[in-house]
């Protein structure tokens, strides 16, 4: 790679910088775009089969969505929020794959039921007035709900196998959820972009510094292999590096206030094909007090490489490292004067989660036990390992009135002039990558957004593109159909 200049550098070689280059790709052939990959592999952080859940987050299952409010009700505006997102993705999917742009389905998505668990007379009660919300929007009429013991045996029979207490139990289920391997969509992403005129992908290559020029921006970087130091000119930069974004983002001059908090996780594993071939859904739980939301324990089918497996979990930790493969001292370096107080505050406010992050870190593998069996009463300890999960760093910001606020969200950063772009946050993450890179697109590209060319494209590409599947119930039953068919989501006859 000798000294050039491009029209776009995406960093970070994952499902988010993946999508957008697709998406520029399709609809500007003529783009020259970069893609910069500290790791010798794309996918090796976040966007990694074991280091995420590999759930379609479409809010189906997930009860963090749908919290209840002071007054009993359900809020469900998040979900549905997530639910429409999550849709726009598997349409951008769904065109790669009519395209023959994609694999087979099965690849990288199977169907697998989502469904939600809980117990005690509270949970059940919250889980019936969840499904009586959700139930009646379109985007969830889908849902089942039942307190019956038999259903729930067909349901999950791991979870009520020798299940024998007299305790309120209900589930909800939508048949049509999906487990993905987002590290095998980002390699077949990246494997598209890099059939095409223009595209690069340089592995190896740590992104030193960020320069703005007068029409774009300097990338500096150096070759982790042989130390070669190279300089880039680009007109955009968009910096999708999971934990790495922020010091990233700090480094180009964007981003003042914001902070990170970092949380590791693992996962108990099951690989026996006698005891996964019993189980097929993702069955979530409802959160620990005091654990992020990220921690929503749940027992999963999981499918990546094409090997079935169970996984339990996550189990959420504390750490300084902002990557998987990062340094202890990334948190240390990302402190600025400028979020240093909102630093403090939310460490001050937010101190027992720390001790309860430091707490699962050290539990023992005899508890971790305790906790799968909840979900699983006849899990045995020597069918399960422990993994190593992906690292998730938390956004934190400045707030008026709290000195220093910490989100589980996503957010996008775009500097002043629209030449960068940052992702930041963890979660619902993946599974609303094509939304999110959207949103970089009308932010950055307006123009170009705006001309017919490019919305006839992505109507091709994204038919519900510019109008809400929340508020359209026939465009949703449209392009849902279309989508669960050609993803192989739908039901066999």
């Amino acid at each position: 790679m000798s000294d050039q200049s491009v029209d776009v550098v995406l960093v970070g070689g994952g499902v988010m910088s993946a999508t957008l280059g697709v998406l520029l790709k399709q609809l500007d052939p003529s783009s020259r775009i970069l893609m910069l990959e500290q790791a010798d592999q794309v996918a090796q952080e976040s966007s990694g089969g074991w280091n995420n859940a590999g759930t379609g987050h479409a809010a189906y299952c997930e009860l963090n969505y749908t919290p209840q409010n002071k007054s009993g009700e359900i809020e469900i505006s998040k979900a549905l929020q997530i639910n429409s997102s999550f849709e726009l993705s598997l349409q951008l999917w769904s065109y790669l794959v009519d395209q023959s742009l994609f694999p087979e389905p099965s690849q990288f998505i199977n169907r697998t039921p989502h469904i939600s668990f809980v117990w005690g007379k509270d949970n059940v009660e919250y889980l019936k007035k969840r499904h009586a919300a959700l139930s009646q929007h379109h985007l969830f009429a889908e849902m089942e709900y039942s307190e019956d013991p038999e259903t729930l045996q067909q349901w999950m029979p791991l979870v009520m196998a020798e299940r024998h207490d007299d305790e309120p139990i209900a589930a909800t289920r939508i048949a049509h959820g999906a487990d993905i391997d987002f590290g095998a969509v980002t390699s077949q992403l990246i494997a598209n972009l890099s059939q095409s005129d223009g595209f690069e992908l340089a592995l190896n290559s740590e992104v030193t510094g960020l320069k703005k020029s007068s029409d774009g921006w300097q990338v500096s970087i150096k070759n982790r292999k042989d130390g070669e130091r190279k300089s880039i000119n680009t007109k955009f930069v968009f910096i999708g590096g999971g934990g790495a974004a922020l010091t990233l983002l700090q480094a180009s001059g964007n981003g003042a206030g914001y902070g990170g908090f970092p949380v590791s996780g693992q996962w108990l594993v099951c690989k026996k094909p006698e005891i996964v071939q019993q189980h097929h859904a993702k069955v979530y739980g409802k959160a620990a007090i005091g654990a992020p939301p990220m921690s929503v324990p749940h027992l999963d089918t999981r499918i990546i490489d094409g090997e079935p497996a169970l996984l339990f979990g996550p189990f959420a930790g504390f750490t300084t490292k902002f990557l998987k493969r990062g340094s202890f001292l990334d948190l240390i370096k990302s402190i600025r004067p400028g979020n240093l107080w909102p630093l403090i505050r939310v460490g001050l406010r937010h101190s027992d989660l720390t001790r309860y992050l430091i707490s699962e870190t050290v539990q023992s593998h005899r508890k971790r036990m305790a906790s799968l069996r909840n979900y699983m009463p006849t899990a045995q300890d020597g069918d399960w390992s422990l993994a190593i999960a992906g690292q998730r760093v938390q956004i934190i910001k400045k707030d008026a009135q709290l000195g220093g606020k910490l989100e589980f969200g996503t957010e996008v950063i775009v500097a002043e002039d629209q030449s960068l772009a940052a992702l930041l946050g963890a979660s619902p993450g993946a599974s609303t990558s094509a939304a999110a890179m959207l949103d970089v697109l009308e932010r950055c590209f307006p123009e170009k957004m705006a001309s017919k060319a490019w919305q006839d494209k992505l109507q091709q590409m994204i038919p519900s593109y510019g109008q809400s599947l929340i508020e359209d119930k026939a465009l949703l039953q449209k392009v849902r159909q279309h989508t669960l068919k050609t993803l192989n989501l739908a039901e066999k006859a």
